[in-house]
């Protein structure tokens, strides 16, 4: 089992000081390790080379994004399982282990994600995937340990192994094979997002996403764009609206659309009485890109394999604001 781990790169020399020597030292005996660059302008693609030279660097000739990196990027790299890891993730003894002794037992399973604790505080999760990602009826991305903005402490209530709806694009493992066959991530996306639709049109081909909490990795989170970032607020706003467009059940469709459009709107109004307007602007920028691609997405989504449904139960929005739920195991 080859397993490439890929890190993309963006103006990142800091992040790679930081962080490429843990990679290194926990995994170069297991896998090979690659920068992917995505056209940086700092001095990031040089310190590499000059101070890692087992490292490959691919050189992308733009800056992408997240989804159009890797896409590029994975199209040169020969292996069974591709690991994309966040330039500001510190890796752990023995973290590889464990997923490859889940993709060895379980042929269905094809993407998995490990432990994501937070590297500022390791006694939590970390926001971008926690213990794992689920969509709720509406469309919200959630994850056991991190409900909004609500962090759990790691208390090893997330040490199994689960079945989940979505894997973190800051440590995502994924069989090859199936990354191309799915056509790789969406590049309208740019970042942001691209892995929960990635997870789920690999579901509405049967393949299943797995965490597997015997891997454990520390994740800073928002080393490229801050949480008060704007655009940061558009891009997971718009993205989120574009993963419905794509792939909620037709029979769920228009239902939770036009629910987004109100409870999207409230959340504007919430962002005006905190004093925060350019957000939402954002969202508003956000839904204006979405009507203007708007078939664009239909006729992707006619294009995409029979769609399935998913936590149709469950409000995020509803259960945490009006029934003070804060843990992922007070949902019901």
């Amino acid at each position: 089992m080859k397993i490439a781990i890929v890190i993309l790169n963006w103006n990142g020399q800091k992040l790679l000081e930081q962080f490429l020597p843990s990679v290194i030292n926990f995994s170069s005996k297991e896998a090979k390790i690659y920068i992917a660059d995505n056209a940086s302008t700092d001095s990031s693609v040089t310190y590499v080379k000059e101070n890692f030279p087992t490292v490959k660097v691919i050189e992308n000739t733009i800056n992408g994004g997240y989804a159009k990196g890797y896409n590029d990027a994975l199209q040169s790299i020969d292996a069974d399982i591709y690991c994309l890891l966040n330039s500001d993730v510190e890796v752990t003894e023995n973290w590889l282990e464990p997923i490859k002794t889940v993709f060895r037992n379980e042929e269905n399973t094809a993407i998995i994600q490990p432990k994501l604790l937070d590297f500022k505080d390791k006694t939590k999760f970390e926001y971008a995937g926690a213990a794992g990602g689920f969509i709720d009826l509406y469309g919200y991305p959630y994850c056991r340990g991190r409900l909004f903005n609500q962090l759990e402490k790691d208390n090893g209530q997330f040490n199994d192994e689960a079945t989940i709806f979505w894997a973190s694009g800051a440590c995502l493992f994924i069989r090859s094979k199936v990354f191309h066959q799915l056509g790789g991530l969406d590049e309208d996306y740019f970042a942001h997002q691209e892995e929960i639709d990635l997870c789920w049109r690999a579901q509405n081909r049967g393949f299943k996403i797995k965490y597997v909490g015997a891997s454990t990795v520390y994740h800073v989170g928002g080393a490229t764009l801050e949480e008060t970032n704007p655009h940061k607020t558009y891009l997971n706003f718009r993205n989120s609206l574009l993963n419905i467009v794509k792939n909620v059940p037709k029979r769920w469709f228009l239902f939770v659309l036009f629910s987004r459009l109100i409870l999207d709107g409230i959340a504007g109004l919430k962002f005006l009485l905190e004093l925060k307007p350019v957000h939402t602007l954002a969202i508003v920028k956000a839904h204006f890109s979405v009507y203007k691609n708007f078939f664009k997405f239909l006729k992707k989504r006619r294009a995409l394999h029979k769609k399935q449904d998913y936590n149709l139960h469950t409000s995020i929005v509803w259960q945490y604001f009006a029934l003070g739920r804060k843990k992922f195991d007070e949902l019901k």
